[in-house]
This record gives C-alpha cells, sequence and structure tokens, in this order.
C-alpha cells in the first residue's frame, strides 16, 4: 500500500507523519529505512515549510518570526521536543547501569543515537537551510541550531548532564584497573572520549567544535585521578627500591602514559598528561635520583646513567646537579690518572705516557656523555671544562704551568720522526687527531707554538721527519683550530725547506758544469732558511772550518751572492752535521762511517795530520769555546773513538787526545751526533725563557692595539679586554699585565687621564 503525504498545510498532520518516521529511526534504524520511505519523509518537510503562509498552531511561540516564504519554528519545536523525550526514556534506563554495564549502554546509545541524528538531519534539510538559516542569522544567540547541531545539544542537556559523574567514575575505575595490570575493553574508552570531543560547541559559532566538555568533565578529573594514583604509588615503590630499580618502573610508566594517549585520549591531552606525571614520578623525586648519580658513575653503569639523564631531562633544571658531579668526577678521574703516572716515573715524564693517560681519560668520559647522554651540550661542557682543570692544572704542571703543551708538543715531535715503531700513515692521522683533542684543552697555546716550531725546525735541519705529508697535516690542524697567524711561520718553514732542494740541484749543476767535482772527496748538501721564520739562534762560538770543506764553503757562497746579492748568508754551524769516512782501522776492510756535528767534524779532521793532539791545539785549531768543543770531545772519547790521555776530565787545560787505532764497533755506522741532556736541559730553559719575553710583546701590543681604538679606558676595563683577546693563546696573569702598562706608561704609548682615577688615554 503507497504511503500518502500530509497536507501541506496541516501541521497537525504533517508532525504526526514525521514522528512516525523519527520513531523508526531513533529505535530502529538498524532494521532499515528504504529509500522510498526517506524521500516522503524529506518531501513531508519540504512541502510544510515551502508552503505559502504559517501555521497558527505554535502562533504564540517566542521564537516565531515566519514570513510568508519561511515557515518552520513549529516544526524545529516540535522535534526539541520529541529529542527531548527520547532522550528522558534513555537517561531512565541508564539508571538501572553501573561501572563497565554503565560504560556499554552509554557509548551503544550514543552510537545509535548519533546515527540516528545524521539521518535526521537529512531530512530535515530544507528546514536547515532556510527556517535554521535566517534564524541563525538574525541572532546567533537565539538558541537555534542546525538540526545535527540541536541533536548535540539536546544529549548533552537531557542526558550527559545527568549521567556524566556516574561515566567518568567508571571510565577512571577502568583505566586504574588497566593501570594496575588488567585487561580492559580500550574501545568502550575511546567512544566515550569522542562521545565527549563531539559535545564541544563553540556558542558563538555553531559550526566549530572546541573541546570544552572533553576538558572540564573528562580531562580534568582524569589528570587528577593520574597524579593521585602515581603520586601513592611512586612514593611507596622508591622507599622500598633502589634508585636505577625506581628508574626503570617511572620510564615503564611514562612509556604506559604516552602509549594511552595513543590507544584512546585525544591528543590534545598529551601535554598536561606527561608533564604531571613527570612532576609526580620525577620531579618530585629528583633529590633522591640526584643522590644515585655518582654511584652509578663509579660503576660505569650506563644503562642506568642514560635512563637518569633521560628522565632528568624533562623537568626544568633537572640535569644541572648531574653536569656539576660529572665534571668533579672526570676531573678527579684525570687528576689521579697524572697522579699515577708522576708516582711511576718520578725524574721525567715520558710524553707519550702523559699524552696517552689524558687521551685515556677524555675518550672514556667522551664516550660516556654520546652514549649515556646523548651528546648533550650541557654534559659536553661539563666534560670540557674538566678536562681544560686537568690538561693544565695536574701534579705534572705544579712545577710548571706550562708543561702540558711543552709535552704534548714533545709527543707530537716523537710521532712525526722517522721511526720503526712509528705508525702507518692512516693510523698516524688518526693519532694526529687525537693529539689535536688535547690541544683543545691546553690554554698555553704559545708554549705548544713555541716547542714545536723548534722542533719542527730540528725533524726538517736534520732529515728525520717522517713524512711531508704528515707534516703538512698537522699544520693544516693547527691553522684550522688556531688561525693563519699561528701557523704562518711552520708553513713557512715547509715552503723553505722545498726552496733549498731546488737551490741545491742548482748548485750542484753549476758545479758540474765549472768543476769535476765540487771539492776533496765531499758530497755538500746545504739549507738555505728565512732568519723571520725559523726559531734557530746563532753560533755562541766561533769556529774555524777545516781545509777539507773550505773550498766548497768558498764556492756556495760566491753562487749564492750571484743569484741574491745584497742578501747575508749566516752560518748556524751548531746545527750542521757530516759523515766521515775511516779507512784507518784494522778492524773494519771498509772502514767505519761516523756521522758527526760539524764541531765533532772540526777536530776529527785535525787526525789526518797527526794522531794526537793537546786540548789546548785542538782548541787553537777549531776556534771553539771550551763550551761548544768540551761536549764534542766527551762524546768522541766515550765512544772510544779518541783516548783521553794525562788527564781523568774531559776539557782539562794538560789533557792530550789520541786517535784510537784499536777502536771497534758492530756497527758500520755510528751516530756520535748526540745532544747531550744539560743541553737539552739548557735550549728548554731558554725556550721558556723566550716565550716569556714573547709574552710581555704580545702583552703590551694587545693594549697599544685596544687602547688606539678606544681611546680612553678605565683600568679595569683594559684589563679584561687584554685578557679576552690573549686568552686563545695564553693565560695573562694580572701583574704581568700591569707592568706592561706601566712599560707603556713610561714610553708614552698611554697616559693617565687628567682628573679621572684609574683611567687612561691613547697618546696619538
Amino acid at each position: 500500500m503507497a504511503m500518502q503525504l500530509p497536507p501541506a498545510n496541516d501541521f497537525n498532520a504533517t508532525w504526526s507523519f514525521l514522528e512516525n518516521g523519527l520513531d523508526q529511526i531513533m529505535n530502529r534504524l538498524e532494521e532499515g529505512l528504504d529509500r522510498t520511505r526517506y524521500a516522503i519523509l524529506y518531501s513531508a518537510v519540504h512541502n510544510y515549510c515551502a508552503r505559502g503562509s504559517p501555521s497558527d498552531t505554535y502562533g504564540t511561540s517566542i521564537i516565531q518570526r515566519a514570513t510568508a516564504n519561511l515557515i518552520g519554528a513549529d516544526l524545529y519545536i516540535s522535534l526539541s521536543k520529541y529529542l527531548e523525550g527520547h532522550l528522558t526514556t534513555i537517561r531512565m534506563e541508564s539508571e538501572q547501569y553501573m561501572d563497565e554495564a554503565l560504560l556499554q549502554y552509554y557509548t551503544k546509545q550514543w552510537t545509535r543515537y548519533t546515527t540516528a541524528a545524521r539521518v535526521v538531519n537529512n531530512i530535515f534539510m530544507y528546514l536547515n537551510r532556510f527556517w535554521v538559516k535566517r534564524e541563525i542569522e538574525e541572532d546567533k544567540k537565539n538558541g537555534v541550531y542546525d538540526v545535527f547541531t540541536l541533536t548535540l545539544v539536546s544529549w548533552k542537556r537531557h542526558m550527559f548532564h545527568y549521567v556524566h559523574h556516574n561515566v567518568i567514575a567508571a571510565v577512571l575505575k577502568l583505566i586504574e584497573r588497566q593501570r594496575n595490570g588488567e585487561m580492559i575493553e580500550m574501545n568502550l574508552i575511546k567512544n566515550i572520549v569522542e562521545s565527549f570531543v563531539s559535545l564541544g560547541l563553540d556558542s558563538n559559532d555553531t559550526t566549530r567544535s572546541n573541546l570544552d566538555v572533553y576538558r572540564e568533565y573528562f580531562e580534568k578529573p582524569f589528570i587528577h585521578a593520574t597524579e593521585v594514583y602515581y603520586k601513592t604509588e611512586s612514593e611507596k615503590f622508591i622507599s622500598e627500591n633502589s634508585v636505577p630499580d625506581y628508574m626503570k618502573k617511572a620510564e615503564l610508566r611514562l612509556a604506559e602514559e604516552e602509549n594511552r594517549v595513543q590507544m584512546y585520549l585525544h591528543e590534545s591531552t598529551h601535554k598536561p598528561l606527561i608533564s604531571n606525571c613527570e612532576v609526580v614520578l620525577v620531579k618530585n623525586h629528583a633529590e633522591v635520583i640526584w643522590e644515585g648519580f655518582q654511584n652509578l658513575l663509579n660503576l660505569d653503569k650506563q644503562d642506568d646513567l642514560h635512563r637518569m639523564y633521560a628522565l632528568l631531562s624533562r623537568i626544568p633544571e633537572g640535569l644541572d646537579p648531574l653536569r656539576v658531579s660529572f665534571e668533579a668526577h672526570v676531573k678527579k678521574a684525570g687528576l689521579s690518572a697524572i697522579e699515577r703516572i708522576a708516582a711511576q716515573e718520578k725524574e721525567t715524564v715520558d710524553p707519550k705516557t702523559y699524552v696517552d693517560a689524558l687521551l685515556d681519560v677524555h675518550q672514556k668520559y667522551n664516550d660516556l656523555v654520546q652514549s649515556a647522554f646523548s651528546g648533550e651540550a650541557g654534559f659536553v661542557a661539563s666534560l670540557d671544562k674538566a678536562c681544560g682543570e686537568f690538561v693544565n692544572r695536574n701534579k705534572v704542571c705544579k712545577t710548571s704551568s706550562s708543561k702540558s703543551p711543552e709535552l704534548l708538543a714533545r709527543f707530537c715531535d716523537s710521532l712525526l720522526k722517522k721511526s720503526a715503531k712509528n705508525s702507518e700513515e692512516n693510523e698516524l692521522e688518526d693519532v694526529l687527531n687525537s693529539t689535536m683533542t688535547v690541544f683543545k684543552y691546553v690554554e698555553d697555546k704559545d708554549v705548544f707554538q713555541k716547542f714545536y716550531s723548534k722542533m719542527l725546525a730540528k725533524r726538517l735541519v736534520n732529515g728525520t721527519s717522517a713524512s711531508d705529508d704528515a707534516e703538512g697535516s698537522m699544520i693544516s690542524k693547527l691553522k684550522e683550530a688556531c688561525g693563519f697567524e699561528y701557523t704562518s711561520k711552520l708553513q713557512r718553514m715547509l715552503t723553505d725547506m722545498s726552496l733549498s732542494k731546488e737551490l741545491n740541484d742548482q748548485f750542484k749543476d753549476r758545479m758540474q758544469q765549472s768543476y769535476e767535482t765540487s771539492g776533496p772527496n765531499v758530497d755538500f748538501n746545504i739549507l738555505v732558511l728565512g732568519a723571520g721564520q725559523w726559531p734557530l739562534s746563532a753560533p755562541s762560538t766561533p769556529f774555524i772550518l777545516p781545509e777539507d770543506v773550505v773550498k766548497t764553503y768558498d764556492r756556495f757562497t760566491k753562487f749564492y751572492q750571484n743569484k741574491h746579492s745584497g742578501r747575508k748568508l749566516n752560518w748556524l754551524f751548531q746545527l750542521s752535521k757530516a759523515e766521515l769516512k775511516t779507512n784507518y782501522l784494522k778492524a773494519s776492510r771498509t772502514g767505519y762511517a761516523l756521522q758527526v756535528s760539524a764541531y765533532q767534524m772540526g777536530i776529527l779532521l785535525q787526525y789526518n795530520n797527526a794522531t794526537s793532539y793537546s786540548y789546548e791545539e785542538l782548541q787553537k785549531n777549531t776556534g771553539l769555546t771550551p763550551e761548544a768543543i768540551n761536549p764534542a770531545l766527551g762524546i768522541l772519547v766515550k765512544a772510544k773513538v779518541l783516548l783521553l790521555c794525562d788527564s781523568e776530565k774531559v776539557g782539562d787545560a794538560a789533557s792530550r787526545y789520541e786517535l784510537n787505532f784499536d777502536f771497534k764497533s758492530k756497527k758500520v755506522r755510528i751516530n756520535l751526533n748526540m745532544q747531550m741532556r744539560t743541553e737539552q736541559k739548557a735550549e728548554t730553559e731558554e725556550t721558556h725563557k723566550t716565550i716569556e719575553e714573547d709574552r710581555k710583546f704580545l702583552m703590551q701590543a694587545a693594549i697599544v692595539r685596544i687602547m688606539k681604538t678606544r681611546k680612553v679606558m678605565s683600568h679595569m676595563t683594559l684589563m679584561n679586554e687584554v685578557m679576552s683577546q690573549l686568552q686563545s693563546r695564553f693565560q695573562p696573569r694580572v701583574p704581568d699585565i700591569k707592568k706592561c702598562i706601566d712599560i707603556l706608561l713610561e714610553k708614552e704609548f698611554i697616559e693617565r687621564a687628567e682628573g679621572q682615577k684609574d683611567m687612561y688615554s691613547y697618546v696619538a
């Protein structure tokens, strides 16, 4: 039988027809609503609202403003009352349920209701488009909504406000059961949460939703319940268990809450929930956790340390006490390592042992920072501060504050020298990189520079450098760390070596063109080095060249002056060396090759003319001072190349030195060019003295540079500025800066400002 539409101008018939359809939609939608029934219901609404004149049925309604073309107030009011009655029935039925059963009933009814509401909204679409739209445009605060929003507002008024207390209580019980380890039906909570979110309506714009309902009725009690639960649990657990066990528990609980947000809470809850948990689980127990840090460090418990770092990084300033303790721990470890070395090596500290100890401590705790503390900048800074302390102020440095840079330079020297122990090229590069780690912490970088340049000069002059590439690589690393000015002279030294090689080749070519030989059995090589770049001092003694090399000496001097007119050659015989071939010894058919210094060469070549000389004769023939000839003779006598006669002490005026014709050695090449320990000590002292002099000039230059720029400065400001500018090279001492200021006052580079205490002005 075909269904008949009610008359368009009969409201009672129309509403009765629609109410019958609403009953089916709201209560029996699962049975199905065919398209024909849906279309007829829609048409009933359309026909009624689109008729020519309004009905008088609800003519006294406070919201009736219908015109001849916009009718619908009576339908809207009737629908509101219908929804109220329907929801009252549902609410009355819900009173028989509690806890999880209530949640199941609530979510079932919510799902059925919202599904039906969408269908109802479509049926009343014509009402929405015209009458509702006009009402909202005229007055947004008149309580009129589109039909779907009306269904939600009705649920909130007639269902939610009556049952939300019991629903929230049931949800919180369910979540607590889950926290206690029980399995629960999480979809129940998820559906409740989604329903609360859907009920959030913007009172100023009903087309937009907000989270007010969710936050007020769910989030606030949920956060409070969470705080109470974890406060009770954490206080009990930490009193009965160790700090590492508590941290595992806290880490697990925080992860569970993170997952809880993902599983069934709204994403906006993440921040307040996790922040609250962090306060309860971490901040409230931070002092106890901090107290356990030192023990974990001592035992090297990296997993627990990382867990502690991860937890405390969640709270403001949570890592500060850890950074302080870590710095003190690393400093103590570094100082202890150097003390052990100093105790084992009482006289002199081996540079390799010293640097290796520094690197071992740094490597250990740098690895710890990267793994346990995720390379966090604060811990990196603490490591750097601690390393700076034990590198510059350890037991070895008590004798001299510049001991670390000196030993580091000596370590580099041993690495870059030719030796069977030297590493492969790739390994050497790794060791040089490690060396730069220690260099970074060295405060007196000018001390390192001075010693390094002297040792580089020796390696280059003596031809003991392991590799030009390695030398260049190290200089590049220093340049990257300290800038071009720091390494300019070092780079120039390498350049001079290349130029000297070319000069030697040119000289040999010239000699081959001019002479058959360059001298009697002389193979001659020379290094011509720039005086300003090389840390080499002039000879401290005169020296008479032996006749055997004078001819070659004169030829090179003439060659060089022709090539570079106006340049002056200063011969550094104290750095020169020679190799002499013996042919007077019966013990060796081929003879020995004696590797000697220039001064030793001068002595030994005298024995081509006689086999015995007095001390005075040797001194007269060589022109050497006692300070130069005595060490040279001492080594020759100790090696038994010469025999000491008429005295027991080298250097006595009455002593004689005879050529030893019975000299024997297992080696064919014998190195006699060795530096005495006393000479090494004197050279070290001289280097330190030079450093102090250089520092005075650097400080004076800095003061003048600053004053020239600023014109007038107070005493304290000038002191601070000088320290700031020079601290990359060395740590200036306050008394030294004051002395430099006094010197510049005397020299009238600066003057005291008139009428102003402790003020200086620049003298143009």
